[in-house]
């Protein structure tokens, strides 16, 4: 225990006195404050959920970035990064700034050199993902595929993920080698979304268009890739009804294009209360936002 001196405890009560006496007509409290930086102009930074699960609302700010060594400079409220190659460090690093930290994984695909490939039977992996020449569409129905899913939900909240990305949740609407139907499909993405929850993760729906009105309710935002491209942002319009973000990426293929793009694709009304960002296909630090 560290002794204070005595005349160190006198000076400071009457300070104290001072300070409760001084100037009774004023009734304007001093009070220290820390002030923390901003996502935006006026976006307040949120913190890591307490008692519930993250629920961003439309406009978040945000980075997806999922190969290279994170920038965590950028002034956004969340960032999307990988949860099997993003090193502990910067998730602590991200929290310590007081953001938000998605983590992503595949839940329709097996990824070859994942560190839990060899957790999927044989029989789990049907046909290879058009121009994913490394990945095969999983069995949503397979007991197993859903257990190595929960066991990557406890790896985010062992890493301390605040939300997950799962990837590839429309193996019904793809040549995936199973006889998948929609009510599979609905299934399997409700199964994760519940298992998500009750871990207290936030659970983001990756694109899945024919699925939202359906599954709006069950997850707590959405992420779409070109949906400009291929006119189907009016799809996303009950999440942001919902009051829930949209998370949203166009891609360009050379970032010299990309002012260009993001002028043509920031003024299209369809995405009206999106986080939109203009992006690489590599997912690497370098994008601009609307």
């Amino acid at each position: 225990m560290v002794r204070i001196p005595a005349f160190v405890l006198v000076i400071a009560a009457l300070l104290a006195i001072g300070v409760a006496c001084n100037d009774e007509g004023d009734e304007t409290e001093s009070t220290a404050t820390v002030e923390r930086p901003t996502a935006g102009p006026t976006e307040p930074r949120p913190t890591a959920p307490v008692g519930g699960v993250w629920s961003p609302a439309p406009g978040t700010t945000w980075q997806w970035q999922l190969q290279g060594d994170i920038d965590t400079s950028l002034d956004v409220a969340a960032y999307d990064i990988d949860l099997f190659d993003a090193p502990q460090a910067t998730i602590d690093a991200l929290h310590a700034q007081g953001r938000i930290v998605i983590c992503y994984f595949s839940a329709g695909s097996l990824e070859e050199g994942r560190p839990d490939e060899g957790e999927f039977a044989p029989d789990d992996a049907g046909e290879q993902l058009e121009s994913w020449p490394n990945e095969r569409w999983l069995d949503v129905r397979s007991a197993n595929v859903r257990r190595v899913t929960e066991q990557r939900l406890d790896m985010a909240v062992a890493k301390g993920c605040d939300a997950v990305e799962p990837d590839n949740v429309d193996a019904y609407d793809n040549e995936s080698g199973f006889e998948l139907t929609e009510a599979d499909q609905l299934d399997f993405n409700r199964f994760l979304a519940e298992a998500a929850r009750a871990r207290g993760l936030s659970v983001g729906l990756k694109n899945a268009l024919g699925l939202v009105e359906a599954l709006e309710p069950s997850f707590d935002w959405a992420l779409n890739e070109e949906c400009v491209a291929y006119e189907e942002c009016a799809a996303l319009a009950p999440f942001i009804a919902a009051g829930k973000a949209v998370f949203h990426v166009e891609y360009v293929d050379d970032e010299a294009d990309g002012e260009a793009l993001r002028d043509e694709v920031c003024a299209d009304a369809t995405i009206t209360g999106f986080s939109t960002l203009i992006k690489t296909p590599d997912l690497e630090v370098w994008g601009l936002a609307c």
